[in-house]
């Protein structure tokens, strides 16, 4: 059981004198984020969710502007009380569920080569911002982001929690979809950095399944390819009432495994 004070994040010495040296950007930088957003973008208004597409106004992002984490902090602050941190890369579970518990969104500041425009085996920035952070201005979703991850805290010793946790947040924060007027829409971060499975995700091809916290519970999910199966929610609202249900659920997964 976590036993560490909910704001222990900002002492923490892995994250000490990182930020986005905005200067250091190449011209390559520039221009890779440009056609990653170009090829991207117009796929969206009609396979976006609504929170999104308005999330992508309210942040200002644009074709030729790398985002700029000290003028979206100013606007996130404003708007639900987030805020984006630096950091190097993959981090440790109890750094990443620690920082979103205390709304705070980790990122990497490095974007791909233009030889890795296709694949990236580890996300990098044009994920972490295009994809992410429009959706931190929609205040139900940073709500179950943050509730969520102090869950993820009170278990942060076992491996076994933090796994079936970590299907709760792929198949809503990374791969979830949302039914909107009747249609399907994309708020998934992973969907969204991605037109194959922009595309994909709301053909006829993969299986949809209302959003469900026990069967996502015993799911299991690629990272290597397309997902097979997707989880759709009525609203984020109904994220952030699913939270008694995931602890309830958790805890009986857990207690069968003993």
């Amino acid at each position: 059981m976590n036993t560490k004070p909910k704001n222990w994040v900002f002492s923490d010495p892995r994250l000490q004198k990182l930020r986005q040296e905005y200067g250091l950007y190449t011209e390559e930088d520039f221009k890779v984020w440009k056609i990653l957003f170009e090829r991207q973008m117009p796929n969206l208004p009609k396979a976006a969710s609504k929170a999104y597409l308005q999330g992508v106004k309210e942040v200002g992002f644009t074709s030729d502007k790398i985002a700029n984490f000290e003028e979206l902090n100013e606007i996130l602050k404003k708007s639900t009380g987030w805020a984006v941190q630096v950091v190097p890369g993959l981090i440790d579970d109890d750094l990443f569920f620690g920082l979103l518990n205390n709304r705070r969104f980790p990122s990497s500041t490095w974007l791909r080569k233009m030889e890795q425009l296709d694949y990236l085996e580890e996300p990098d920035m044009f994920h972490d911002a295009f994809a992410h952070m429009p959706m931190l201005t929609n205040q139900p979703y940073v709500d179950f982001l943050e509730k969520l991850s102090g869950i993820a805290l009170k278990h942060i010793d076992n491996p076994w929690a933090i796994q079936l946790l970590s299907r709760i947040y792929w198949f809503t924060i990374e791969f979830g979809l949302i039914k909107e007027d009747g249609e399907l829409k994309i708020y998934g971060a992973g969907i969204l950095s991605s037109a194959g499975e922009t595309k994909f995700s709301l053909s006829n091809e993969p299986k949809h399944y209302e959003y469900d916290v026990r069967r996502i519970l015993n799911q299991e999910y690629w990272k290597d390819h397309f997902q097979d199966k997707y989880f759709v929610i009525d609203n984020y609202e109904q994220l952030y009432e699913s939270l008694p249900e995931i602890e309830e659920v958790l805890e009986e997964m857990l207690a069968s495994k003993k």
